[in-house]
């Protein structure tokens, strides 16, 4: 903080009770060559960023309502739509019967249903759709139609516990096992062994703008699809498969998400083949928007994992191989969750050298929504079970869990995950942590904060520092290519087009930055078009935190392509008695510049361009880009799945009332690698967000369904997000500098998106370490997720229990 921010939060502190947290000093980013704002941030706060309800359509745009299934398994024996289609208002019905082309829509693997043909597999499951003028009728005959029972469903019981699932056998998709070394033998030969469960709770992605669609039918058999979506290639294919039609004739435009988080990388697709089925068979624009409420309903979450570790440690607590095990709640079909439980083998290392161990990963089938991708995609529930091993190792042993953490950070001799890839720049990770060690005052706070609950026997505080280590690429190698495709105008402005989507994160700035810097010009200058899939076709969703790294990579691709061409042109037409060298040309503050000191040229951007334009060069240019070195073969277990790791570290201090289970998060300092940074203020607001986002993850956002599958979590009155007064007091968050990129990434930076989420872990672990005061730091006790103040409550009282009970037969005082 600046020393006037330092001031003013001091003047604050304890006297304005709605005033904490206070904002973060944003000078410092600001002042950094590359921070810029959002390049829709004066549209987001005036108005005038338009999404998928802004859009305006025809007047005889039809409105689509779902009718949902009330039961989580059974059989539609009767299904009679006609009765729907005499209801007032209404245009079109469709079934499961109406479609011409493909029925199954699964993103991977088949098993997703467009509707319910017999089999039913969750509440939530769509039965059939209703076209009509009017959003109001479209419900309204829904409703009707499903209170006078055109639908009979021949009810069954429903499997709603994934573990019950995984022994019974009952998966989405075979069970895989990655293995280095006898781990066996090193649970036999260690000093202690420490095993325990912990159950991981789901987690709904809360996109401020829903699953929306806007769907209008062409003058051939097509289709142009406006839609709030993370993968358009995904939808292109999918519409035009359940429409029986070529990819060519669906067009699919994404310009901006309110919010996406992973939900709207195969979820959003069903919305999308479904308005345009209507669309096709009426031949007028169609519109889908999903109500919260539905939304919630209908679409999957964040995997659930129930989680086992048992692991061989040494005297001084240093891992030395054992087994892990995750079960992910894979909901009733496959969707994405073989990558997604593989990615959290992949994580339940997190920076640890786990020597000689085994990891096996169960895909349970329950009846519930088909759980998704949501960001950190499996790897921050496999963290959850390694972080817990470092808080019980450092209780049996008797030491701090940081001093712990650090003895198992992977090092020379141990750096070799359980899949077999070499884990580089190991010396950032421990040299962030002793950064933050030493910028939060860990130790002191660690004695002052044991000396206080000593004295404090009701309000227990706690402290815990957690690193991630977090790994980049697609898991899936295929999808790790990305395109763009440039535009140079003859009045010298650029405009450029990528694979990449936008849902607030910032990519379409970070791209936009990357071709003003290869072409030397101002990002005013530059302009990003809405992501369509007849400007770059095939493109990999925006996910996997790879937007920038994919995109910005190809981006500059095209830059470098028609630099090339143009400095061949200059040095042939323009430059060419002068006897200038053409390796010398270069692009710089819109200028192209050839020779230096006294035989330097200058031409402006916009001559060169018109020059060029006028000899018939042309001004165009696609770029592809493809991560190389990454490869897996599930085989054997081993490869090496990552392009390079991304490394971050928070350290959180807590208060918490043992008497009813509240508590409140004081401080948090956050140190995150990002290598050399594409927009520091982007990636801190990166930071942030993903910290409160997995904050609120492990604490406040609890799922809840009913004894029949229900959820009945679904809304903001039942399913809490963190606020705005959830946040710190005070919240101190740093990039590191100094350490680039050790892959040639796009100018060797880091990809931000995911990888901070993790870092709310420190939150979880630090209500862990104030409840261990209770015990005297002797044990830490089991909390699942979200730790919610009833779940803290429930610990507290059976810690104290516990050890007071103990203390009473050793006669203790």
């Amino acid at each position: 903080m600046s020393a006037d921010s330092a001031v003013a939060r001091e003047e604050l502190r304890g006297e304005i009770k709605g005033a904490s947290p206070l904002a973060r000093d944003t000078v410092s980013p600001g002042t950094h060559p590359h921070s810029r704002a959002h390049e829709s941030a004066i549209k987001h706060v005036t108005g005038r960023a338009a999404y998928i309800d802004d859009i305006k359509a025809p007047a005889d745009a039809l409105h689509v309502a779902l009718a949902l299934s009330p039961v989580a398994h059974g059989r539609l024996t009767r299904l009679d739509l006609d009765k729907v289609r005499a209801m007032p208002g209404v245009v079109d019905v469709v079934g499961f019967h109406d479609v011409p082309g493909h029925t199954d829509i699964g993103p991977v693997f088949p098993g997703d249903p467009i509707f319910v043909e017999d089999e039913i597999s969750y509440v939530g499951q769509v039965l059939f759709a209703v076209a009509a003028e009017s959003h109001r009728a479209a419900r309204e005959a829904v409703n009707t139609a499903l209170a006078q029972g055109i639908a009979e469903i021949d009810e069954q019981p429903a499997c709603l516990d994934p573990v019950a699932a995984t022994e019974r056998g009952e998966f989405v998709r075979p069970t895989h096992v990655q293995q280095s070394g006898d781990w066996e033998q090193a649970l036999a030969n260690a000093a202690h062994v420490v095993e325990a469960e912990q159950f991981v709770g789901g987690q709904e992605h809360f996109y401020l703008e829903g699953q929306a669609c806007l769907v209008q039918p062409t003058e051939d058999e097509g289709v142009i699809v406006h839609t709030s979506n993370q993968h358009p290639s995904e939808t292109q294919k999918l519409v035009a498969e359940v429409l029986g039609i070529p990819f060519h004739a669906v067009t699919v435009e994404v310009r901006r998400m309110g919010g996406g988080f992973g939900g709207k990388e195969t979820q959003a697709s069903p919305w999308a083949c479904i308005a345009a089925l209507i669309a096709r068979r009426t031949g007028r624009t169609t519109r889908v928007r999903l109500p919260r409420a539905d939304d919630m309903r209908v679409t999957g979450k964040r995997h659930p994992f129930h989680n086992r570790y048992r692991l061989g440690v040494d005297e001084q607590g240093v891992i030395q191989g054992g087994e892990i095990t995750v079960i992910g709640d894979c909901g009733y079909s496959p969707d994405l969750s073989d990558a997604i439980v593989d990615r959290a083998m992949f994580h339940s290392d997190n920076a640890y050298s786990l020597g000689e161990a085994r990891v096996t990963g169960h895909r349970a089938r329950t009846h519930t929504a088909s759980n998704t991708a949501f960001r950190g995609f499996g790897g921050p529930q496999g963290m959850m079970v390694i972080e817990a091993a470092m808080d019980d190792i450092a209780r049996r042993i008797g030491e701090d869990p940081l001093t712990v953490r650090k003895r198992n950070f992977y090092r020379p001799g141990r750096q070799t995950t359980h899949y077999g890839q070499q884990v580089d720049q190991i010396k950032l990770l421990r040299e962030l942590v002793e950064q933050l060690e030493t910028s939060s005052e860990y130790w002191a706070r660690r004695r002052a904060i044991t000396e206080f609950n000593a004295e404090s026997p009701i309000i227990k505080r706690g402290l815990a520092l957690t690193p991630v280590k977090f790994g980049i690429s697609f898991t899936a190698k295929h999808l790790n290519q990305a395109g763009a495709l440039l535009h140079v105008y003859t009045d010298g402005s650029v405009m450029i087009n990528h694979g990449g989507t936008e849902m607030g994160q910032g990519l379409h700035t970070k791209i936009c930055q990357v071709v003003a810097r290869e072409l030397g010009l101002d990002t005013d200058e530059v302009r990003i078009t809405a992501t369509r899939t007849d400007k770059v076709p095939n493109t990999s969703p925006t996910a996997a935190s790879s937007g920038a790294d994919l995109n910005g990579q190809a981006a500059r691709d095209a830059c470098v392509k028609l630099k090339q061409r143009l400095f061949d042109f200059a040095h042939e037409h323009l430059y060419k008695d002068q006897g200038l060298d053409r390796e010398e040309m270069r692009l710089e503050a819109g200028h192209l510049v050839a020779g230096h000191g006294e035989s330097e040229r200058r031409i402006p951007w916009g001559e060169l361009v018109q020059a060029a334009y006028l000899n018939r060069i042309s001004l165009s240019e696609k770029g592809f880009y493809a991560t190389p070195l990454i490869h897996y073969d599930r085989n054997t277990g081993q490869g090496r799945p990552f392009y390079y790791y991304a490394f971050g570290a928070a350290v959180a201090e807590v208060s918490v009332d043992t008497l009813t289970g509240e508590y409140q998060v004081e401080r948090v300092d956050i140190l995150h690698d990002v290598g050399d940074s594409l927009n520091p203020a982007i990636d801190i607001g990166q930071v942030e967000g993903g910290f409160i986002q997995g904050m609120g993850w492990l604490t406040s956002e609890e799922l809840k369904w009913n004894e029949a599958g229900r959820l009945i979590s679904d809304g903001p009155a039942t399913y809490k997000i963190p606020t705005y007064g959830d946040l710190p007091p005070v919240f101190n968050v740093k990039l590191m500098e100094g350490h680039p990129n050790s892959m040639a990434s796009i100018y060797r930076s880091k990809a931000v998106g995911e990888p901070p989420f993790m870092l709310g872990m420190a939150v979880w672990s630090a209500l862990r370490d104030a409840l261990a005061s209770l015990a005297d730091y002797a044990e830490a006790p089991r909390l699942d997720t979200p730790a919610t103040p009833e779940r803290v409550l429930l610990a507290a009282e059976e810690l104290r229990s516990r050890y007071d009970s103990a203390q009473l037969e050793r006669g203790a005082p």
